[in-house]
């Protein structure tokens, strides 16, 4: 069948359909819930300052969404742990608020490995509203920046 034909059959259904008051819309957003990790550094309950930067190095952008419709949530507090040369520290902690469209910013050295662990960032997110979410970014070889999408369950 020529491309023409085909293109033909095409404009004549979505023509039909479109007489029969049928619509083709884009299925709904759908995201699936972020699963907790290792809760890492986060059995001490310390405070993390809040503060967008800890050095310079490597730069951690992300955005927190509602399970299931994708929703962007503004105002949540993001914390945020990283290992240094000599392991967990204060200086090594931080948070954060999500702005209007749920995103957020960390900059911050290259993280440490240890225990023969990849280099990464400990980020947990408790809100009343959402159920409790610990995970981590691991952050690839010679990366300057990187990307992540927390996904919260509510708790309601």
């Amino acid at each position: 069948m020529s491309w023409v034909r085909a293109l033909a059959i095409a404009v004549v259904a979505a023509a039909g359909a479109l007489a029969a008051g049928v619509e083709s819309a884009p299925a709904a957003a759908r995201c699936n819930p972020t699963e907790s990790d290792v809760a890492g550094p986060f059995v001490q309950r310390v405070a993390a300052p809040r503060r967008a930067k800890i050095g310079k190095g490597h730069v951690l952008v992300g955005r927190v969404l509602r399970a299931p419709d994708c929703k962007p949530l503004a105002g949540i507090r993001v914390v945020l742990w990283q290992a240094g040369r000599k392991g967990y520290g204060p200086k090594g902690r931080a948070s954060v608020v999500t702005d209007r469209s749920g995103r957020f910013r960390f900059e911050g050295p290259v993280p440490g490995s240890y225990g023969g662990r990849a280099p990464h960032i400990h980020i947990a997110i408790v809100h009343p509203a959402y159920e409790e979410l610990l995970t981590r970014y691991v952050v690839r070889r010679g990366a300057k920046s990187g990307r992540i999408t927390l996904v919260l369950t509510s708790d309601l």
